[in-house]
């Protein structure tokens, strides 16, 4: 399941119904009620706005349902590109928080972000892209301990 940086939520639509549009593929009612239970577990916000209007949401909370509207399809693999972009700190906290139970429930994550300091504490494996080519990949504690990502995207070199 692929969530695009700019959402694509349907504006007009309750929360609710976002929800279950991610679920359209699914038959089984027992897997949609465990997705949609889960999707409110990793992002309790949406739980305290299920009959509020999409496009009345703060930008956060639109790309909260994004990716929740994403789980409702049960992928097994996430692709989510530049979730915490334009976002308040506190903000990119509370879905990074969302990501790591996604992450502990076993949904493999490509993360696609700029915010280096936030998708390393996420990361099991990085790539680290300059000018669209891969310059450097490895296991996310060869990459935290390398001088050249310490002093160029961390800031602590």
């Amino acid at each position: 399941m692929h969530c695009l940086e700019n959402r694509r939520l349907f504006p007009e639509f309750s929360v609710k119904d976002n929800l279950l549009m991610g679920a359209f593929s699914l038959k089984d009612k027992e897997q949609i009620e465990k997705n949609f239970d889960f999707a409110l577990e990793v992002f309790p916000r949406l739980k305290e706005r299920l009959k509020q209007i999409a496009q009345t949401m703060s930008g956060g909370e639109q790309q909260m349902l994004s990716i929740a509207r994403g789980l409702m399809a049960s992928p097994k693999l996430l692709l989510l590109d530049e979730p915490s972009v334009g976002l308040a700190q506190i903000v990119k906290e509370q879905i990074f928080e969302g990501l790591e139970k996604i992450k502990k429930e076993g949904v493999t994550t490509l993360l696609v972000e700029q915010d280096s300091v936030m998708a390393l504490g996420l990361a099991s494996r990085v790539y680290i892209l300059e000018s669209g080519k891969i310059v450097l990949e490895g296991l996310k504690e060869e990459i935290e301990n390398n001088a050249y990502v310490k002093n160029i995207y961390l800031g602590v070199g």
